[in-house]
């Protein structure tokens, strides 16, 4: 893989011009993605007509989001299995300690009527939800054109599968303090038949047959989740908080890291292949303005199950006004904001 000729280290030749030592993380991830070897004529050996060849040709290798080379993205995390794995187990080990000192505490035997029934009806169907997002991020990592991108996505489906571990964990939880509360045993019927929850079922759903690959990244990474995170994540621990529920709002904080390290590598994304082909910008734009009225609709609705909360309460337009805002941010830095989304 070297050329060590004349006794100097030269380059490494499955990177092209290189001329310096690769990292850990470029070595781990670099050509990893079969499918897109160079030299192939089709992405998998067998006949062009095939229906597999002609998915994946016609969702990936003819995107209209595409640049002349995939593999010189860079995910601004370097994230590796080794760190990914060492960073998680850090992470819960304190999540861990947190859920064993208020479990101790006698914590959730305190909670107020009001809000057992915000958490049941918000919190803990989260992780339908959650899932469908997971299985998005599995399909066009899959997909992606480079392995540079499919690393990125596959780790960013181990923090879904994380964070729909540890609800699940708090389900069990509050279903053992509070057993005729619905914990555990409605979350599933709330999800697929609450009015509050269909703008967001409906949002995920699509989602999951966008088959694209660029377009499933777009509509989940640049504007479903940065919305959703908003109001799932620092909206509703702030409520938590406000409402004697300091468990829920340490555990959304801790999960938060995961959603701020996935905006970073998807704007790096994005931006990297604005910067590569300028003519993505307006690809990006069509997807982002489509997708930010069912980020905004879900949010609405989720958010009415707010309204009447004693303790901080909040119209439904303000939690909208304030997650479209945390989506807008992230567009922002892309040069893409402008109107979309200010619906």
């Amino acid at each position: 893989m070297t050329d060590t000729t004349r006794g100097r280290r030269r380059t490494w030749s499955a990177f092209g011009e290189l001329r310096r030592l690769p990292t850990e993380y470029e070595i781990g991830t670099h050509g990893a993605n079969w499918t897109t070897r160079q030299g192939r004529k089709t992405p998998l050996e067998q006949d062009p007509s095939t229906p597999a060849n002609q998915w994946l040709g016609a969702n990936r290798d003819r995107s209209p989001f595409t640049v002349d080379d995939w593999d010189a993205f860079r995910d601004p995390d370097a994230m590796t299995y080794r760190r990914y794995v060492g960073m998680q187990s850090d992470q819960e080990a304190q999540v861990r300690g947190v859920l064993d000192q208020y479990s101790e505490a006698g914590a959730d035997a305190r909670l107020a009527p009001e809000w057992r029934a915000t958490l049941a009806g918000l919190f803990t169907p989260t992780r339908y939800p959650l899932h469908g997002f997971q299985q998005v991020h599995a399909c066009f990592g899959y997909l992606a054109p480079s392995s540079y991108i499919t690393n990125a996505a596959t780790f960013a489906a181990a923090d879904l599968l994380r964070r729909v571990s540890l609800v699940a964990y708090r389900t069990r939880e509050l279903s053992m303090s509070w057993p005729d509360e619905g914990f555990g045993t409605g979350e599933r019927t709330v999800f697929e038949s609450a009015r509050a929850w269909q703008p967001a079922r409906a949002a995920v759903e699509t989602a999951l047959v966008t088959y694209d690959w660029a377009e499933a990244f777009a509509a989940v990474d640049l504007v479903l989740l940065p919305t959703l995170d908003d109001f799932l994540l620092r909206q509703l621990g702030e409520l938590a908080r406000a409402h004697g529920d300091e468990l829920t709002w340490l555990l959304l904080s801790f999960l938060a890291a995961d959603s701020r390290r996935r905006d970073r590598w998807s704007a790096a994304l994005a931006g990297y292949a604005i910067e590569r082909r300028p003519e993505n910008a307006e690809v990006l734009r069509g997807w982002l303005d489509a997708w930010s009225a069912r980020a905004d609709d879900a949010v609405a609705g989720l958010a009415t199950m707010l309204e009447s909360l004693p303790a901080k309460g909040k119209p439904a337009a303000q939690a909208v006004a304030e997650a479209r805002a945390a989506r807008l941010a992230l567009h922002d830095r892309l040069g893409l904001a402008g109107e979309v989304g200010r619906r």
